[in-house]
């Protein structure tokens, strides 16, 4: 049995060697990182009118108990 050797010009060794970076080039980069900022979210809208009930509410009965009050 003979072993034949394989050899390769300059072109195809070139092309091997680009075909090598852009395959090493094109891999996919996942990472997970920490947000460099904190995450807010804004209940202002929520709790200002959950206030403004209580208060309302509050209102309602201090003047049904205390009619003379104003």
């Amino acid at each position: 049995m003979q072993v034949s050797s394989m050899s390769f010009g300059p072109a195809s060794a070139a092309s091997l060697l680009l075909a090598a970076a852009v395959l090493t080039a094109c891999q996919p980069r996942v990472a997970v990182e920490a947000p460099k900022e904190p995450i807010t979210i804004n209940l202002n809208i929520k709790l200002d009118a959950d206030v403004r009930l209580r208060i309302e509410r509050q209102a309602e009965e201090d003047i049904q108990g205390n009619p003379d009050i104003f």
